[in-house]
């Protein structure tokens, strides 16, 4: 069963301190706060589809899976089939409308992250619309007022391409390497 994207903006948060960060922004008027990370995926994707409100901001990455496959794979801890696999299992999970793609990444304190990371919420992802993938740095990433003025100055750019036209690409994103041209 397809589920229909909330009409409102969809915000996902990514990091550490994502549980600090939906908390900092509970109770602002329009602004529901979802903390779906860890749960079953079509849970998570039911429970953003059925919110009202103009904005929803939550903790559920669609692309957790395939994400930590890449890094794996690069980390030489897993093979060029694993990461096949989750990129298969996220495009059928998008296809049937069980996964959502956000409009906007927010990732928190990427400049604490492992450079893996980095590469891949920074190039490997977001190189796709690189307008839409939000770094936030440490002293911003939960709690004060950054975070809250973030969600009224997201800058417009072009939606996500269609996740079957770039995931299937992605094992050849290599870190280090990703959004540069020969």
């Amino acid at each position: 069963m397809g589920y229909h994207a909330p009409a409102g903006t969809m915000v996902a948060i990514v990091g550490d301190a994502a549980d600090e960060a939906l908390a900092s922004l509970e109770g602002i008027a329009g602004v529901e706060t979802l903390s779906v990370r860890g749960g079953e995926p079509g849970l998570a994707g039911r429970r953003i589809a059925a919110t009202v409100t103009p904005w929803v901001v939550h903790d559920a990455d669609p692309l957790a899976h395939v994400a930590q496959a890449w890094i794996e794979l690069f980390e030489e801890r897993a093979t060029m089939g694993a990461l096949q696999a989750e990129v298969e299992d996220a495009l059928a999970r998008f296809a049937s409308g069980e996964a959502l793609m956000p409009d906007y990444y927010v990732v928190l304190a990427p400049e604490q992250a492992p450079d893996v990371w980095r590469h891949w919420w920074c190039g490997a992802l977001g190189r796709h619309a690189p307008r839409r993938v939000l770094p936030v740095a440490a002293r911003g990433a939960a709690g004060d007022e950054s975070l809250r003025h973030l969600l009224t100055v997201l800058p417009p750019s072009r939606p996500w391409p269609d996740p079957a036209q770039w995931l299937p690409d992605l094992p050849f994103a290599i870190p280090d390497r990703v959004g540069l041209r020969a």
